[in-house]
């Protein structure tokens, strides 16, 4: 005789793998936006909102200098999270990198915070580096 499971345990199996399907998805890719005046970049639970007039200054880096990690993750060529800087402990930076081996825009916005990204195709960090170009030189002309 078999004994049947519980719908409850059924359910919690069910919940369960769309959870974790879902946080796979999301930590799959950074998520950029642009909304109004800002950019915003998600990536699983990291998430950043960057007002373009608080941007100071963007430029490109080969490589993201050794810094402790406060929070977040790597895997193969990808790194994210929060990290701390060993020059400046009191400051976070946030490394949103799809590609480890490509080159990453290195952001610097409220005149000392950093954020590291690039994503996963060469082209569209690019692209990307000509949008915020554009964006950042507008939001100084509105000055």
């Amino acid at each position: 005789m078999r004994k049947e499971r519980h719908w409850f345990w059924n359910i919690l199996l069910v919940l369960t793998l769309v959870i974790c399907i879902i946080a796979l998805i999301i930590h799959y890719k950074n998520w950029i936006w642009e909304k109004e005046a800002s950019f915003y970049v998600l990536s699983g639970v990291y998430y950043k909102e960057l007002p373009f007039e608080k941007i100071n200054e963007i430029s490109w880096v080969d490589r993201i200098p050794s810094m402790e990690r406060n929070n977040g993750f790597s895997a193969w060529a990808r790194e994210k999270g929060v990290f701390v800087d060993s020059l400046k402990p009191e400051n976070k930076v946030y490394v949103y990198v799809d590609n480890l081996n490509e080159r990453k825009l290195k952001i610097i916005y409220e005149d000392s915070l950093l954020i590291y990204i690039n994503l996963s195709d060469s082209l569209e960090t690019e692209a990307l580096f000509r949008f915020l170009e554009t964006k950042i030189s507008e939001a100084t002309k509105i000055k």
